[in-house]
């Protein structure tokens, strides 16, 4: 049997999160997940940890739990401990400051507003050393195999109208992060470095990367249906230093050598509803 056992929310997209008991799903994933993002004021675009790691030594969460899909505000500890709303005028100025860069904090904007959600400069001209620096990929690896994402995310930074670097849902089970950890057994593997919506246990004995297996299959969860769409390839977001975690690039040689860059999957979901930690995962 495949249960929930944690759920995670992530209000601004790339800073921490927090952890909840259940949750409302719908096409667009966990109502209020990454409905906040910082836009980069000086390269452009709609920016993640990918390019601005500071952000995830910021921590974002909901006072009161989003009763629709609508935008509301977040409260964001900054790394020096202090907080601000999302929506205060404060907040840019703030956020700017703690991260030594400058952005605007801006919520989701209608689809259609595509400069909005359109990549901004890269760091570099060459297009594979980009790709290497943000995929923390070193010269005698191999690239990810991006082939499988939604073609707009190559245009733009999340497909319009999100904040997700690709689908609504990521999904992690915990035979995956054992198998790391027995891989890596000097770094901490921490379910929070790899930022999943689930973590789904099992007490069939699953081993190694299980979650691989459900691709291209649909399940009931709770009162929802989700189909896993892909395998999700990982960045240097897995390796920062932030919180009690220290910085670790072993772990993406790792990733890289064991599991072709991948861990979870991504989701979409086909019918909303609740999702309750317990909850069951049952092949429809």
């Amino acid at each position: 049997m495949i249960q929930v056992s944690q759920i995670w929310r992530y209000p601004v997209k790339s800073m921490q999160g927090e952890r909840l008991q259940d949750v409302v799903l719908s096409e667009r994933g966990i109502r209020g997940d990454r409905v906040w993002a910082v836009r980069d004021e000086v390269r452009g675009g709609i920016r993640g940890a990918k390019k601005i790691p500071a952000l995830m030594r910021c921590r974002s969460r909901y006072l009161e739990p989003p009763s629709s899909d609508a935008v509301v505000a977040a409260e964001i500890s900054l790394p020096d401990g202090t907080t601000v709303m999302s929506d205060a005028s404060s907040v840019s100025a703030d956020l700017s400051a703690a991260l030594g860069h400058e952005v605007t904090l801006w919520p989701l904007q209608p689809a259609t507003d595509l400069d909005h959600y359109r990549r901004g400069a890269p760091d570099h001209d060459d297009l594979e050393t980009e790709l290497r620096e943000m995929f923390a990929v070193t010269p005698e690896e191999d690239l990810p195999d991006l082939s499988k994402l939604p073609p707009q995310v190559f245009e733009f930074e999340s497909p319009p109208g999100t904040y997700f670097d690709a689908f609504p849902l990521l999904i992690v089970s915990e035979a995956s992060l054992a198998r790391l950890a027995e891989l890596t057994p000097e770094s901490r593997i921490d379910v929070r470095r790899f930022r999943p919506n689930l973590l789904l246990s099992s007490n069939d004995g699953a081993s190694g990367f299980a979650e691989m297996e459900w691709i291209g299959r649909r399940f009931r969860l709770g009162e929802c249906e989700i189909a896993i769409e892909t395998e999700c390839p990982r960045c240097v977001m897995t390796t920062l230093g932030f919180a009690d975690l220290p910085k670790d690039p072993v772990i993406m040689r790792t990733l890289v050598r064991e599991a072709d860059h991948n861990f979870g999957v991504y989701a979409g979901v086909a019918r909303g509803g609740m999702v309750r930690v317990g909850d069951t995962l049952e092949e429809i």
